[in-house]
């Protein structure tokens, strides 16, 4: 679905990404895992044409390396970045009415999945997003990009800041994401959420892929973790 071919990005002369090489299939849940300043972020970024890149990155089988990021997200890429991008004086409703991308009849999300999925939402549905927890703009970030029907979403840092009982919400949501066919990249730093719900699990270090593997392996790979993920 989506192959990622020795991509490299840069920020101004800054080379940030040297040759990464990864994929994601259909119906799956790829966490990428990585230090603060790894380049997971940065990976996100390219694939959503928001920074200088070059190499390849297929979805489903079409080049998309040069496109603008509305041109890749009218393809069926979403995308959920780590500052949590809402607009803070609309309602909530009004944000994830700006997340659709029209009103065709074969969409697989409604506001009703959303306000089904998070209570907590229905309750502010009026509120202007500004004054929502962080907790609660973060479900608002990711129902909007939910409504625009992605086929694939790529999801930076959901879980920094929230409380542990929302990160397990958070956890089941992907979980959900899944179970109706959408594919999951999930940028984490949490090993815990990332272990529990991948089928793949990838780790990034100065701008490469260092380790693939499933989370099993990652959780036997003691010199991995150390040498690339503990602080």
């Amino acid at each position: 679905m989506l192959k990622i071919d020795n991509l490299h990005a840069y920020y101004g002369k800054s080379h940030v990404l040297h040759g990464v090489n990864f994929n994601v299939q259909a119906g799956e849940i790829v966490s990428l895992l990585g230090r603060n300043g790894s380049g997971r972020s940065t990976t996100a970024k390219a694939v959503m044409g928001l920074v200088d890149c070059n190499g390849s990155v297929l979805w489903k089988d079409q080049q998309i390396v040069g496109k603008k990021a509305y041109e890749v997200a009218h393809l069926g890429l979403g995308y959920v970045p780590e500052n949590r991008d809402i607009f803070p004086k609309l309602t909530v409703h009004q944000n994830l009415l700006l997340g659709q991308k029209g009103k065709g009849t074969g969409a697989r999300w409604s506001f009703d999945d959303m306000y089904a999925m998070f209570p907590r939402l229905k309750e502010r549905e009026h509120t202007e997003a500004g004054v929502l927890s962080g907790g609660e703009q973060q479900m608002l970030t990711l129902c909007r990009t939910l409504m625009g029907d992605p086929d694939l979403i790529i999801i930076d840092e959901p879980t920094e800041g929230l409380a542990p009982k929302i990160v397990e919400l958070v956890a089941e949501y992907l979980q959900k994401l899944k179970s109706r066919g959408v594919s999951v990249l999930l940028i984490e730093q949490k090993l815990t959420i990332a272990l529990s719900i991948s089928d793949r699990v990838l780790v990034m270090g100065h701008g490469s892929i260092v380790f693939e593997g499933t989370p099993e392996t990652l959780r036997a790979d003691a010199q991995t973790r150390k040498e690339w993920l503990e602080v």
